[in-house]
């Protein structure tokens, strides 16, 4: 297919002429109808997709921190997150699961998902999302141990590569009580992992 139109400029274009840019080299026509407005509506989801690189994550937690006594653990499970994988700029999906056991101060539960999807609205991947997570809420609140465990699926790898449908990856941060005692993170895993049995 001919081209359509005259290569752009990396240094000076808009978003927009990048796209119709992509899209010949893809061997596409970026006039025909159904992408015409391709540019346009894709520059718009990838904004919305990376929004976390215009957000403060401890600014989220800040605005929702109470004092408490209370001293047992505090999980947030089961949490939706949906990335951009840095390596190929695909989608990938799944589930979080935050614990941590309170030092006198504790986070409005509605912050727990906004803090994820600060991170995840950013290119990535699951092992840094998953320690970013935890280490914020470390050192926003301090308190005695915080665990997040991510189990995620990337289209990269069903899509690509190995092409492997129901694959997924599972990792961890774990740190202060999560990390030095072993009874505190087998009751957080065995927590997490009561919904399979829930849901049957």
């Amino acid at each position: 297919m001919a081209r359509t139109t005259e290569p752009v400029s990396l240094t000076s274009a808009s978003f927009e002429e990048l796209t119709r840019e992509l899209l010949v080299r893809l061997g596409e026509d970026p006039q025909r109808e159904g992408l015409r407005r391709t540019p346009e509506r894709m520059a718009k989801a990838l904004q919305y997709l990376t929004k976390g690189y215009q957000e403060d994550p401890k600014d989220v937690l800040n605005d929702a921190l109470f004092s408490e006594d209370y001293d047992e653990m505090v999980i947030v499970k089961d949490v939706e997150m949906f990335s951009m994988c840095e390596h190929h700029v695909l989608p990938f999906y799944g589930k979080v699961h935050v614990a941590y056991v309170p030092n006198g101060k504790v986070i409005g539960l509605s912050k727990v998902p906004r803090l994820i999807d600060v991170f995840a609205r950013r290119l990535q991947v699951q092992e840094r999302l998953t320690t970013q997570i935890a280490e914020t809420i470390m050192e926003t609140i301090q308190p005695q141990g915080v665990g997040v465990v991510i189990e995620a699926r990337h289209l990269c790898m069903m899509m690509r590569g190995v092409e492997k449908q129901h694959s997924a990856a599972v990792t961890s941060s774990m740190l202060g009580l999560f990390r030095d005692c072993q009874e505190t993170r087998s009751e957080f895993l065995s927590l997490i992992r009561s919904r399979n049995s829930n849901a049957s």
